[in-house]
């Protein structure tokens, strides 16, 4: 990691405060109970598992739909000047809770396990596409 990176990794944990665990509050697995920070916000739409092309990706395989979702994830918050570091809360809807564990394996691959977003998972009876197991929107702050 070059210096410049470093001190701006610096600058963005030094603006956003996670607080696992709030007195009172048992800490929750893989989440932050609490992000906060100041900045510009950004709302990233729910995203599937679809390529550029809008073709389906890991039809029934919800560790591959995984993957693509958290790709198009940070593709939509590059385009607005942002990564994972700035998100501070990510929602989960998808079809089956037994999905979680893969969707967790790939949002591990992007942010930050030591400091993560915080997070709420919802599952729901259906998505706008039957072949769709999950769909996931963030928010994030940026300088």
């Amino acid at each position: 990691m070059d210096e410049k990176h470093a001190e701006n990794e610096k600058q963005k944990q030094a603006r956003l405060t996670h607080v696992a665990a709030p007195e009172g509050v048992a800490p929750g697995t893989g989440y932050s109970q609490v992000v906060s920070g100041t900045g510009r916000l950004i709302a990233v739409s729910g995203q599937i598992s679809v390529d550029e092309k809008g073709e389906l990706v890991g039809e029934g395989d919800a560790g591959a739909q995984a993957r693509q979702v958290f790709e198009n994830l940070s593709r939509c918050l590059a385009a607005a000047g942002a990564s994972f570091d700035d998100v501070v809360k990510l929602t989960f809807y998808v079809t089956d809770v037994a999905h979680l564990p893969a969707v967790r394996v790939a949002r591990d691959a992007y942010v930050d396990v030591e400091r993560p977003p915080a997070s709420t998972a919802v599952q729901v009876a259906a998505l706008f596409r039957p072949e769709l197991l999950l769909e996931v929107e963030a928010w994030a702050l940026v300088p």
